[in-house]
């Protein structure tokens, strides 16, 4: 295990799937899904909402063994029927399977699919947002600078609006609102760290204070 080995944190939607992990030690991407980076050493998994308390927090990881690519029916031979039983599919094999010894969570509720990650990311992590490694150096910075004064942001958040989406490098939710922060802003104000980050305080002042994040059971 070295610092920059890459780990990918993959979506588990259902229990069933996470026992296939766990018996016979693979993972399914179809390949037109498949993103970038699917050379990771390590695989870990982020699990939805029909996990119970674990939902939304990842709890596990495995080495990466090694992939193909095939067909869903080879994987699941007693579903011929299946939509999708002809589409092409990597199979992830898995090395024996680690359970962290704190789950890294989802302090508000997200859509994950993929994250791209470090080792040592992943290993000094407590919640999803510690994860990201796409963004640039200011947004680092500006995200760790507003952690240690207790504003917690959310990074790469996807907005949905009117069917369309678009991205933003940071946001934070307040009781009364959210503070967007987008690539623009941050451009213009990357010179003065704290003037922004003063700012974005006396936001959430005006919004009524941070919102609440999620409790261990997913609840607000």
């Amino acid at each position: 295990m070295f610092p920059e080995d890459r780990v990918l944190v993959a979506y588990v939607p259902q229990p069933a799937d996470f026992e296939i992990i766990q018996t016979e030690n693979w993972y399914r991407i179809p390949q037109k899904q498949a993103p970038k980076g699917l050379h990771a050493e390590y695989f870990a998994f982020y699990f939805g909402r029909r996990f119970g308390p674990e939902k939304w927090a990842i709890h596990y990881y495995a080495p990466q063994l090694g992939h193909e690519l095939t067909t869903r029916l080879a994987l699941f031979p007693d579903q011929p029927d299946h939509p999708r039983a002809q589409e092409m599919y990597y199979k992830v094999q898995l090395g024996p399977l680690q359970k962290l010894p704190q789950p890294i969570v989802s302090l508000r509720w997200r859509r994950v699919t993929f994250i791209h990650t470090t080792w040592d990311r992943f290993m000094d992590a407590s919640e999803i947002n510690d994860l990201f490694v796409d963004g640039e150096p200011y947004v680092d910075r500006l995200y760790a600078t507003l952690k240690e004064r207790g504003i917690q942001a959310e990074r790469n958040y996807e907005v949905r609006e009117s069917g369309s989406g678009y991205w933003l490098p940071l946001v934070v939710w307040c009781r009364n609102g959210r503070i967007d922060l987008t690539h623009d802003q941050l451009t213009q104000q990357q010179n003065d760290l704290d003037k922004l980050v003063a700012r974005i305080a006396e936001q959430v002042a005006q919004y009524g204070g941070l919102a609440s994040p999620l409790d261990a059971s997913g609840k607000m």
